[in-house]
């Protein structure tokens, strides 16, 4: 492979490339201005703050926001992330890609996201229980299981997603299980749940490998990220056969080009924190993790990580975007042209979203399913999107970004035609 390089290090916003992905997908379908206008606006923003008393007894008052995106196609639904990095306009761009992701998933839902500007570490669990209590109540007015429905992101678990659900729940007098999902099993959460967006990553790494013709016995893959995502995208990765060479987290990146051994990495981490350090592979700077020559690579950190200034001296043969928003729209036409295929985010990652969607459902009907079921139907809706993708790609000549961004587009759009304009 013949690669193009480039040395412009211009990292754009998350919104700057939603809202280019969304213009270029209204181009295509040839869609109005009026059209366009609508699609890229948020239906509802709520910016509030949250006063917090500290442990210590200090005052500190924190930036909480929630962005509902589309609603048009069911409640809206997205995550809650706890980040120093979190702004309006982040939680804006997260919103919108997660219309298009329910939308081309086919889940009954408009895309949501929230978050508060704050760095987790730095808080004890009684202050952030107390951050997301009183973040909770602010945002009471748009929340629900029929409105909105959160969901654990970066920094936040399920621990989080109990404190909102209780706090919710006593506002309205009685136990409300499905305001959210990503809930501990004793509250009402689903088997599989913790684990499904790793599984989705994982189950598109194998379409993604088995349609370039690479056996994922034997594969090399290489992970940025070892976190709700990464983590068990690894596992399961290994399980498969697949060798996973090297893994980053923020505090730096280890390699082995044998194979890492996941379960004792694990229990590394679990131990100190972080993948530094292991003993049984080589120390890497995060950033040449990104240009490894590998067959896969998974970003599933952050968003904004594969940009024009290093997009160029990538080298694996597949990306697989277990994060919102990893690759800039400056680097897709770099890697399109140099014959790498990126399944984009909201393909690879949302299996999330279809498992909080059966979290819901079974909320809904007081019913637990089994584990085989969540996993089985999973795997279905997966490999599902991936085919009608691919399809849509081949047959107008598309990335599968670009194919996936209109899909949903056209989804989202025809349910703007169908309900109509009120008043």
């Amino acid at each position: 492979m013949t690669l193009i390089e480039s040395t412009t290090d211009v990292r754009t916003s998350a919104l700057d490339d939603a809202q280019a992905q969304l213009a270029e997908a209204v181009a295509d379908l040839g869609y109005d201005e009026g059209t366009h206008s609508m699609l890229s606006k948020s239906r509802r923003e709520l910016t509030v703050s949250i006063p917090l008393r500290r442990d210590d007894g200090s005052i500190q008052v924190l930036t909480g926001y929630r962005v509902q995106h589309n609603i048009s196609r069911g409640p809206a639904k997205g995550g809650l992330r706890y980040s120093p990095a979190v702004t309006l306009d982040e939680v804006r761009a997260l919103a919108m890609w997660m219309t298009w992701k329910c939308a081309l998933l086919d889940v009954p839902y408009g895309g949501a996201k929230g978050g508060i500007a704050l760095d987790p570490r730095d808080y004890s669990q009684a202050e952030l229980e107390r951050i997301t209590r009183r973040y909770t109540s602010e945002i009471l007015p748009i929340i629900g299981p029929q409105q909105d429905i959160p969901a654990p992101d970066i920094g936040t678990d399920e621990r989080t997603m109990a404190w909102i659900m209780d706090t919710y729940s006593v506002s309205q007098g009685h136990t409300v299980p499905g305001v959210v999902t990503g809930k501990p099993l004793s509250l009402g959460g689903s088997l599989g749940r913790a684990s499904a967006t790793s599984r989705g990553v994982v189950h598109i790494v194998k379409a993604a490998l088995h349609s370039r013709g690479v056996a994922v016995t034997g594969s090399t893959a290489a992970i940025q990220g070892f976190g709700k995502v990464g983590r068990d995208a690894a596992r399961f990765l290994a399980a498969a056969g697949a060798r996973v060479v090297s893994i980053s987290d923020q505090y730096g990146a280890i390699h082995n080009a044998a194979g890492l051994d996941i379960g004792a990495l694990g229990q590394h981490v679990d131990a100190t924190g972080t993948v530094v350090g292991f003993a049984s592979a080589d120390p890497l700077d995060a950033d040449e993790l990104l240009e490894l020559d590998v067959d896969v690579l998974i970003p599933a950190a952050i968003e904004g990580v594969i940009h024009a200034g290093n997009a160029g001296r990538i080298r694996a043969r597949i990306i697989v975007e277990g994060a919102n928003g990893p690759t800039s729209r400056d680097a897709d036409a770099i890697l399109a042209a140099n014959g790498v295929l990126v399944a984009p985010d909201i393909l690879a990652n949302a299996g999330g979203v279809i498992v909080s969607y059966f979290e819901w459902v079974q909320a809904n009907q007081s019913y637990r399913w089994e584990a085989r079921d969540v996993e089985a139907r999973l795997e279905e809706r997966m490999l599902a999107a991936w085919a009608s993708v691919s399809e849509h790609a081949h047959a107008h000549n598309l990335t599968l970004r670009a194919a996936a961004t209109r899909l949903a587009v056209a989804r989202v759009t025809e349910a703007h035609r169908l309900r109509g304009l009120y008043p």
